[in-house]
């Protein structure tokens, strides 16, 4: 029987290489003059603007953003790890060096603030074409009364409805459509197919349909 617990080498990995960093920052941060639980404060404050810069990676809100201060918080985790290789006198510490874990806090602050509070990009819908737009909203004609002629009277010839203008990209779309449907089924689209493809009265396919012909 498998044990249901599997070593992930890349998990311990990933620990080690976490632990190490953080004792890295600690012992700058000690050096620096930051004493007590201030000196631990620095390294976990450091890891959590890592991981909510990549977070805001992951999602692709606010690339930029996301990568100036994910760069600041990388440059900080690996200058704590080269200086602790004895680059840098820790007994003696550089004033620079004193000046910069001072006013991590604050930099960290603002960091960490900007990427909480600051909203994403809304995706905007694509815009449809004005024509399609206009012949979508455009009213039905009533359909023509037929009345009974009295006796002695001639039958009436009724009236044909006005053209309906087609545009011009609506024609060009309708005849990829048709010419899709024709290779695909052998056969000529008809009105009602090609007023659902697209989404026109029937009147208006009927027009389109027409030209077609």
């Amino acid at each position: 029987m498998r044990s249901p617990f599997r070593l992930d080498f890349v998990l311990v990995q990933a620990v080690i290489a976490g632990a190490l960093s953080f004792a890295h920052l600690h012992d700058i941060a000690h050096a620096a003059g930051q004493d007590g639980w201030k000196a631990w404060a620095y390294p976990v404050s450091v890891d959590l603007l890592l991981v909510a810069a990549w977070r805001r990676l992951r999602t692709g809100q606010t690339p930029r953003l996301a990568w100036s201060w994910f760069l600041v918080a990388l440059v900080a985790s690996l200058g704590a790890n080269v200086a602790t290789a004895g680059f840098l006198d820790l007994e003696q510490p550089p004033a620079w060096l004193r000046f910069l874990v001072a006013g991590w806090p604050a930099l960290a602050f603002l960091g960490g603030t900007l990427l909480a509070h600051t909203p994403g990009s809304e995706v905007k819908p694509e815009p449809v074409p004005a024509a399609v737009a206009v012949e979508r909203d455009a009213p039905t004609p009533p359909p023509p009364v037929d009345t009974e002629p009295e006796h002695g009277e001639s039958t009436p010839v009724p009236e044909l409805p006005p053209a309906i203008p087609v545009p011009d990209a609506l024609l060009a779309q309708a005849r990829k459509i048709a010419d899709s449907h024709r290779a695909t089924t052998g056969s000529a689209i008809d009105a009602d197919t090609l007023g659902a493809r697209l989404r026109v009265p029937a009147p208006m396919a009927a027009a389109i349909t027409a030209h077609l012909a």
